[in-house]
């Protein structure tokens, strides 16, 4: 067992508050931060490797998952008193786990296409609440994949791994620029549907049952013209009260879901 890290100012400490702040960071080291023994136990179900765990006993004591302790082995698992953990946590109410761990490869091809897919497509979404909570309705409607276009965060931010709840592990993920996605989507014949606020058709007229793609744009901008002259048809969501646009999660939820509808989900 390694000793319980006590100071603020220890080394591991230190880094893990910059892998949390620095996307460069992350980068740099191939790491990233997991906090939460629910969402660590995800990552693991998906084959994520662990570079080490850092354990409030103290806090520990309250989680629902106690058997994750049993897939850490011992010389990656380090002891913390409640005050540094409480100095690398970046939740409330954490349960006292947090994990380092390698990314993964996110190519495009990595993902698995089925039969009859269904993707979301998200270009330069920043916010990561947003694709977070994107993530979520992915993982819900166990679409095939979320491929991110010319992406403006990290996709291992730890924001997002918190919004979504664990769903960045278990919802296939690519990132790509635009290019190579209309690629990939032209190359499996999936129809590009394109939200946009002036489209003509509303999105419950179209017929999502054979393989589609929902392409969702920045909340500020929405889609770039580049998906706008390639995608195959362009759909809008009916909006009957004073605003005119939606959370780009909450619209993309009630495509997704609508298309989920039509394959008798």
């Amino acid at each position: 067992m390694n000793p319980i890290i006590t100071g603020l100012q220890n080394p591991r400490i230190k880094n893990i508050q910059k892998l949390a702040t620095k996307s460069r960071s992350r980068k740099e080291q191939g790491l990233f931060l997991i906090e939460g023994a629910r969402e660590i136990s995800l990552a693991l179900k998906k084959e994520y490797i662990l570079d080490s765990v850092f354990l409030c006993r103290d806090l520990f004591v309250k989680t629902d998952y106690p058997d994750i302790l049993q897939l850490i082995p011992e010389n990656i698992l380090f002891e913390v008193t409640e005050t540094v953990f409480q100095k690398i946590a970046y939740r409330e109410g954490s349960d006292g786990v947090l994990a380092l761990a390698k990314p993964k490869d996110h190519s495009l091809t990595n993902l698995t296409v089925s039969a009859n897919p269904f993707f979301i497509v998200l270009e330069s979404v920043e916010k990561p609440g947003n694709l977070g909570a994107v993530l979520r309705t992915a993982d819900a409607a166990k679409v095939d994949a979320v491929i991110v276009c010319n992406p403006l965060t990290d996709i291992y931010n730890p924001n997002i791994i918190r919004s979504s709840v664990g769903c960045v592990f278990t919802v296939p993920v690519g990132i790509a620029d635009n290019e190579a996605t209309l690629r990939f989507l032209k190359k499996n014949g999936i129809c590009s549907y394109a939200a946009e606020l002036t489209a003509a058709q509303w999105y419950q007229d179209m017929d999502y049952t054979s393989p589609s793609a929902v392409i969702m744009g920045a909340e500020a901008d929405g889609l770039t013209d580049f998906w706008l002259n390639q995608a195959e048809k362009r759909i809008k969501i009916p909006m009957r009260g004073a605003i005119d646009s939606l959370n780009v999660s909450v619209s993309t939820a009630i495509i997704t879901f609508e298309a989920m509808r039509q394959r008798g989900f």
